[in-house]
């Protein structure tokens, strides 16, 4: 038998089934909004793939629900409420959690605040960036000073917004969330030896906050809202919006040793709305 035979067959031996792959058990995984949507979908993901879970929100009757949704998995679930707006309750989580640090993090949470440009003061924009963007840059500084001996998972949301500002009166958001990507990239770029990185980019998902943002549209007759969900829509190749769970699915992939090589990556979860 040659050499290359030999690596073939020791290559065959250590090779992981789909099963082991995929599998999250022995992990602990930190998602922040985990109280609904695309944060809930994950959390009930990751806890049928045998993940543990640190479930954060600041709605913490919502974050009960989502607890109680992943009992059945059997699953280790903490639960804290966190106000991501301010760093000092970001620092007191991290310090509640030392010794016991998570293996994976998901930054989810970021709020969808409607708001002409020319009508932003200080106040408003400090708010939207301190949640979409300045909560993200803290918790993966404290991950990355848990984890970069060890090792672990980075994986970030940003929104299609970042790359094709499409609604108006999201300048705020669009800023912030292009910032994620960069933020993202750069931590793949320094500590990819040790951790991986990775940046989703969902569009057009169902989640609550889209259901309520289209009612109230619809009940206030506001035709600039209907129109932008009319067009939307329009522009979607696969012809519907998606679900929180499609987006969660890409997560566990991300997630899991089946992206052992995948770093820095930008991926879109949008139905194909950033092709066209």
């Amino acid at each position: 038998m040659n050499i290359m035979d030999e690596l073939s067959r020791g290559k065959a031996k250590n090779q992981k089934s789909i099963s082991e792959l995929i599998s999250l058990k022995g992990k602990r995984s930190l998602i922040t909004g985990a109280a609904s949507g695309i944060g809930r979908a994950t959390a009930i993901r990751f806890a049928e793939a045998g993940s543990d879970l640190i479930l954060i929100d600041i709605n913490e009757p919502e974050l009960e629900k989502t607890k109680s949704l992943v009992g059945k998995f059997g699953v280790d679930v903490e639960t804290y409420q966190v106000d991501l707006s301010k760093k000092v309750e970001i620092d007191t989580l991290w310090k509640t959690l030392e010794g016991r640090d998570p293996d994976i993090l998901v930054n989810n949470a970021g709020v969808y605040w409607f708001k002409d440009f020319t009508d932003i003061d200080e106040t408003f924009y400090e708010k939207t960036m301190a949640i979409n963007l300045h909560a993200v840059f803290w918790m993966c500084q404290h991950f990355v000073k848990a984890r970069k001996d060890r090792g672990g998972i980075i994986i970030n949301v940003s929104s299609i917004e970042a790359f094709l500002p499409f609604a108006k009166g999201l300048v705020h958001y669009d800023v912030a969330k292009l910032g994620v990507v960069a933020l993202t990239r750069a931590i793949a770029r320094e500590y990819g030896k040790k951790i991986r990185a990775n940046v989703i980019v969902p569009g057009g998902i169902e989640t609550e906050g889209v259901k309520k943002l289209k009612k109230e549209a619809i009940m206030g007759l506001d035709a600039g809202k209907i129109g932008l969900s009319f067009h939307f829509n329009a522009r979607l190749p696969m012809g519907r919006f998606g679900d929180a769970d499609e987006v969660a699915k890409v997560m566990l992939f991300l997630a899991s040793d089946l992206a052992s090589y995948v770093n820095g990556a930008i991926i879109p979860v949008d139905g194909g709305f950033l092709s066209t």
